[in-house]
C-alpha cells in the first residue's frame, strides 16, 4: 500500500474541508445547504493529474473534492460558499454552481452531460487532443439527458469522459431500488467503453486508467465507473442509513492511516483547514454590486 505524499495531502486536505463545512452549519454559520463528498475524495485526486489544462470539466452538487483537486484553492471556494470577499463566484453560486475556467458545477441532475457532449464537439473542432470530463453518480442515470448525450457522443466521436461515484446510494434509495441492470450494460447499448474502477489505491486507477482516457482524446468516449461509498449524509444531517451499517463501509482514509508520517500529514491538513476557516469567516461579505 502506497500513496504519493502530494496525492495523500490533497485527499486529507479535501476530507478535513468537508468535515469544516458540516461544522461551520452545525454551529449556523453556514445557510443554504451542500453535499459532501466524504469517502469519495480519492476519486478525483486520482483523476486530475490525467486532465490538463485545456481539458473541460464538469461537476454536480457533490463537487467540492472536484474543485478543490484541480485547483487547490480551499479560500475561494469556502468564501464563495460563505458570500464572503474572495469568493469565487461573487457569492451568488454558493455550494453547488461554481464556474471557473473550464469548469462549471451545477445542482441539477443530469444538467451537465448535455453541457459535456456540447464542450467536447467544441474541442473536438478547436482543440484536438483535450476532452470533456463529467462527474455523475448512478443517482443521474434515471435521467433521459444521460441516455441523449451517451448516443451523440457515440455517433459524433467526441472526446468525451464520464466518470461515475457509484456510492450505491441516491439520496436515502439505494441503487438496487432504482437502478435496473448495470451501468456497463448502459454503456454498452451505445457501443461507449466501459471500465470499472473498484480500487482505493490513486496510483493503480491512474495506471488503469490512462491508456483508456488517451483513447478519448481521440474520439473513444469512455464512462469510467468508480465503486465508491459516501461516509457522509446526503447534505447536512440527513443521513437515513443505519449508524452500524456507516461504520462498516471501507475508508481510504483508514487503509492509510499506518502509513509512516501520516499523522503528521493528517495533522497539517486539519491545522490548514482550520486556518483557511478563521480567515474566511473574518472577511466581510461580499458586497451587492460585486456579485
Amino acid at each position: 500500500m502506497n500513496c504519493a505524499p502530494a496525492d495523500l495531502e490533497a485527499m486529507l486536505m479535501i476530507r478535513h474541508f468537508e468535515l469544516a463545512l458540516l461544522d461551520l452549519f452545525a454551529r449556523g454559520e453556514l445557510g443554504g445547504t451542500t453535499h459532501t463528498c466524504l469517502g469519495q475524495e480519492y476519486v478525483p485526486v486520482a483523476m486530475t493529474p490525467l486532465l490538463g489544462p485545456h481539458d473541460h470539466v464538469f461537476s454536480n452538487h457533490r463537487g467540492h473534492g472536484h474543485y478543490l483537486a484541480r485547483f487547490g484553492d480551499p479560500h475561494g471556494l469556502l468564501a464563495e460558499i460563505m458570500g464572503r470577499e474572495g469568493a469565487i463566484c461573487g457569492g451568488v453560486g454558493g455550494s453547488q454552481h461554481i464556474r471557473r475556467e473550464g469548469y462549471l458545477s451545477t445542482g441539477v441532475q443530469g444538467e451537465s452531460l448535455p453541457l459535456a457532449a456540447g464542450s467536447a464537439l467544441h474541442l473536438k473542432r478547436t482543440w484536438p487532443g483535450a476532452l470533456a470530463c463529467a462527474y455523475i453518480g448512478d443517482g443521474t442515470w434515471g435521467q433521459g439527458a444521460v441516455y441523449e448525450t451517451l448516443n451523440i457522443a457515440a455517433l459524433w466521436k467526441l472526446p468525451l469522459l464520464v466518470v461515475v461515484e457509484h456510492n450505491g446510494i441516491a439520496q436515502s434509495t439505494p441503487a438496487s431500488a432504482h437502478l435496473a441492470g448495470d451501468i456497463a450494460g448502459r454503456a454498452a447499448a451505445f457501443g461507449v467503453r466501459h471500465v470499472s474502477v473498484g480500487s482505493l489505491e490513486v496510483g493503480e486507477i491512474r495506471r488503469a486508467l490512462e491508456p483508456l482516457v488517451a483513447g478519448v482524446r481521440l474520439g473513444e468516449p469512455l464512462v469510467a465507473e468508480f465503486v465508491t461509498h459516501r461516509l457522509g449524509p446526503h447534505s447536512k444531517g440527513d443521513d437515513t442509513r443505519d449508524p452500524a451499517d456507516v461504520a462498516r463501509i471501507p475508508d481510504w482514509h483508514a487503509r492509510y492511516e499506518t502509513l509512516d508520517g501520516f499523522a503528521a500529514m493528517d495533522s497539517a491538513a486539519r491545522e490548514l483547514v482550520a486556518t483557511v476557516v478563521a480567515d474566511v469567516a473574518a472577511r466581510p461579505p461580499v458586497r451587492r454590486e460585486e456579485a
